[in-house]
């Protein structure tokens, strides 16, 4: 079906994983528990981080924010990819593919500025501990994190609005949720200059806060090969190895998405990759966060010992 204009679309189609339907009943229950358990435990991570007041700190303060954004956005595509594998094919209106693209951009830009406040409060900490407390002030962990939110918000309205005012010639999506790269297919023409475009929004979205995360840990390191004792040279790279892993993961897997031309999209390729940094990363993120976290850990053990005893 050729469309001249986007205007005139109502729907799109939205293939997901239809190569693959004998997978689907194992995929859907897979998906399903994943979803389910990233909802649980980001929520409790949230839950008992704010019943505890030992653990109100910039460190938490930071997390809980995270787990927030976690929830929400492995929820903006679970729901409709779940839907995708129970039926042959499902549609998605012209107006909630521009919203799923925004909102996934949101969260997801909102998650890159949000990790490198993560590992400036870790550089803090380690490399500047005794003015910690005056740096990391409420007024100023506040301002980081509109600061995220903020970034999210702009690359998402600037991203959405370019896509979805370009010319469609196709509706079918080969993709399960609106991604920009499974869209740029669909375009009519030559969209070289706006690939460029994109590429480097994605540069400053995910590069720039990238190399912030690099820098805060270069120094920590620094820091850390200074140290005299042992003891707390493992304590400091205790604290600081389950951000690196997060960050490594989740910008590892969307930089090789988002920062290449149209003609390197390799559609079965590109739907893993997809499925890793919208599914999985929210779900590694309370186990490598707090599991492995002591503070964590016996606040936790506390709480249930609390509720259990009654």
């Amino acid at each position: 079906m050729i469309i001249e204009n986007s205007t005139d679309m109502t729907s799109f189609i939205l293939l997901g994983f239809s190569d693959v339907p004998r997978l689907h009943p194992l995929l859907f229950t897979i998906l399903f528990l994943v979803y389910i358990t990233t909802l649980l435990s980001n929520g409790l991570i949230v839950a008992i981080i704010n019943t505890n007041t030992s653990l109100h700190t910039p460190m938490y303060f930071f997390l809980v924010h995270l787990s927030c954004l976690e929830i929400c956005y492995t929820s903006v595509t679970t729901p409709r990819m779940l839907e995708n594998l129970l039926v042959k094919q499902t549609t998605i209106s012209f107006m909630g593919c521009a919203a799923q693209m925004f909102f996934f951009l949101f969260f997801g830009v909102s998650e890159c500025f949000l990790l490198a406040s993560m590992s400036f409060d870790r550089y803090v900490a380690i490399c500047r501990p005794l003015t910690y407390h005056n740096i990391m002030n409420k007024t100023f962990c506040l301002q980081l994190v509109i600061v995220s939110w903020a970034c999210g918000s702009a690359v998402a309205l600037g991203h959405t609005t370019l896509m979805f005012s370009l010319p469609f010639c196709e509706i079918t999506i080969n993709h399960f949720f609106c991604e920009i790269q499974p869209l740029f297919e669909l375009v009519c023409g030559d969209t070289f200059l706006n690939e460029i475009q994109v590429i480097a929004v994605a540069v400053l979205a995910i590069m720039m806060p990238f190399w912030m995360i690099i820098f805060s840990y270069s120094c920590i390191l620094v820091t850390i090969f200074k140290m005299p004792l042992s003891h707390n040279r493992q304590k400091a790279f205790s604290t600081c190895s389950s951000h690196l892993l997060v960050v490594t993961l989740f910008y590892g897997t969307a930089g090789f998405m988002y920062l290449r031309p149209k003609s390197s999209y390799m559609p079965s390729i590109d739907k893993l990759l997809s499925l890793f940094y919208a599914i999985v990363t929210p779900l590694l993120n309370p186990i490598i966060y707090s599991l492995r976290n002591k503070e964590f850990t016996e606040a936790m053990c506390k709480l249930w010992k609390k509720y259990s005893s009654h």
